[in-house]
């Protein structure tokens, strides 16, 4: 339900705040008072396109805003999940705030949404139909889904089961195709990862691996050079005939001879003591290091082979050992992930099938439950025609099977005629203006029940009508407001006393700028206004008692 709606600076209402109810609520007033202009507000609150005519002459910008109840459906509260608007406080507060320059921002709840999505919005919070403006009713698409919710709740929860199925398949026919297009492709490249695989596990590669095989490698390619420098190094420190070990050796023992003589000496003394055991030391290492040398070709050859390995591993697949041991891991992650395997896609086309077999199952359900809706969907409506005194005309469902598809295998289109004898046809091509209006109020009575729309806007359907028939147009008006508030721009008097509510529209001009203003009709004012609608200029004593008594009809 609308409750409130805010407009500012928009066509020729410069500021604008109305507070509506449920029920029935009648717009009424002269022609060009700005009737039209508070339902297209509404309209665009709904998700219609805008154009920047909209905006009041003189002014950058105009704001809608409408607060409106938060609707109940599973698919709306699907939806409001998936756009991610915040919905805790039980109302929808929807803007638009549209530029002189073109820019349009749409907000719900104080998201910003695309004009696409608040359109998907805008089609569970209000539902407009006008004089010429019957889409819903004659476009043949939406006739399935308005057959639909005709149905029983445990219908509809078959309708869904069959739906998520449905997805499912569709995902499963993708998964099909997708694995017979790359399978050529997935399966190279599975190839090369198998070998990449094998050829890096097959090295064994460690971490620190190449620093230790080129130190070695250093070593062994200078073998000569370490020999000959350690041999030196000892004959050096160990000739028996000037051996540097045995001439430090009697200095040390000549400086203990005057260490008493002075600490320094004894300082110096015991240096070249240390010096010479360090020395000594020094040669015994050496002479175990030349006893251990050995010179080993072969383990060069092998030490080489080993870091050509590394470096051609490193030119594939990464800088270093660490690097290429990731990547390893990384493959062999996929390899196991894979799903491509001998015999999958049989596996996966078996599934489509048995998939497909249930889907044909759960629509051909679907079908038989349809046609029982159908019947009882033809007798109401020809029911509520005939109380729109179109008792001649003949309301029929008519089915075509087609492949199945996301609602199942049906085709649906609405068939009438509307004079004895005549065969049915569609409803688009039969249906004269006036008739259009009263089947598609025949349709919102039925509907209105089971579709839970919070609002419904009509926009002078009762054009052309008179009489009787506005009568009872006004009647089944009033009944639809019943399960759906109402909001009826009408010019008929008939119309206009069966509303709960009634809202007077008028412009008037302030200052050189014309203005609509709105005005709530208390109950002698509706008497005057409905006299008007009756009477046109002028009022006479006569039409305000035909005005009450329309209003004492409608309140019995």
């Amino acid at each position: 339900m609308l409750q409130e709606l805010t407009i500012k600076n928009f066509a020729i209402i410069s500021s604008l705040h109305l507070t509506f109810t449920n029920g029935m609520t009648a717009l009424t007033g002269e022609t060009g008072a700005g009737k039209s202009i508070i339902i297209d507000a509404v309209s665009l609150l709904a998700g219609a396109r805008s154009s920047i005519e909209y905006i009041r002459q003189g002014s950058d910008h105009c704001l809608l805003e409408g607060i409106f109840d938060l609707p109940k459906q599973v698919e709306f509260e699907e939806l409001v999940e998936e756009l991610g608007i915040y919905t805790e406080e039980n109302i929808l507060i929807v803007q638009r705030d549209m530029n002189i320059s073109g820019k349009n921002i749409c907000r719900i709840n104080g998201r910003t949404v695309t004009l696409a999505n608040l359109r998907k919005i805008g089609q569970y919070i209000v539902d407009i139909q006008g004089q010429n403006d019957h889409q819903e009713l004659m476009n043949p698409d939406s006739h399935l889904r308005l057959l639909d919710s005709f149905g029983s709740k445990e219908f509809q929860k078959n309708k869904r089961t069959y739906q998520a199925s449905y997805r499912e398949y569709v995902d499963l026919v993708k998964r099909v195709n997708k694995y017979k297009q790359n399978e050529q492709s997935f399966v190279q490249r599975i190839d090369m990862l198998t070998f990449q695989q094998e050829e890096i596990g097959n090295a064994q590669l460690e971490t620190g691996e190449e620093e230790r095989l080129i130190e070695e490698r250093d070593k062994l390619m200078n073998f000569q050079r370490i020999v000959d420098t350690l041999s030196y190094s000892y004959q050096g420190l160990s000739n028996d005939e000037a051996g540097a070990l045995d001439t430090i050796g009697s200095v040390s023992q000549e400086l203990q001879s005057i260490t008493s003589l002075d600490d320094e000496y004894q300082t110096i003394s015991e240096n070249v003591s240390s010096a010479y055991y360090l020395l000594q030391d020094a040669a015994s290492e050496i002479s175990r290091q030349l006893d251990a040398l050995e010179m080993d070709e072969q383990r060069l050859e092998l030490v080489n082979e080993r870091l050509d390995l590394i470096h051609q591993l490193k030119r594939k697949y990464g800088d270093s050992i660490e690097v290429i041991l990731d990547y390893y891991h990384t493959i062999s992650q996929e390899l196991l992930d894979s799903d491509f395997s001998e015999g999958k896609l049989e596996q996966l086309e078996n599934e489509l099938l048995n998939k497909e077999k249930g889907l044909r199952t759960g629509a051909n359900e679907l079908h038989a439950e349809r046609k029982k809706i159908a019947e009882n969907l033809e007798k109401a409506i020809q029911q509520e025609l005939k109380q729109l005194y179109m008792e001649n005309a003949r309301f029929q469902v008519e089915f075509k099977k087609n492949v199945f598809h996301e609602e199942g295998v049906d085709q649906i289109e609405f068939y009438i005629t509307t004079n004895p004898g005549e065969p049915l046809k569609p409803l688009v091509k039969v249906a004269s203006g006036g008739e259009v209006s009263r089947i598609m109020l025949a349709l919102k009575t039925i509907f209105s029940k089971t579709q839970e729309l919070t609002s419904i806007v009509f926009d002078e359907v009762d054009t052309g009508v008179s009489g009787r028939v506005a009568q009872a147009i006004a009647d089944k008006i009033y009944q639809i407001g019943k399960n759906s508030q109402v909001l009826c721009i009408t010019h008929l008097p008939q119309v206009a006393a069966k509303a709960d509510h009634q809202l007077f529209i008028e412009k008037e001009i302030i200052n050189g700028r014309t203005i609509t203003k709105v005005e709530e009709l208390p109950e002698d004012k509706r008497t005057n206004e409905i006299a008007r609608m009756l009477a046109g200029a002028e009022i006479t004593d006569l039409t305000v008692q035909h005005a009450r008594e329309l209003l004492a009809m409608a309140k019995q």
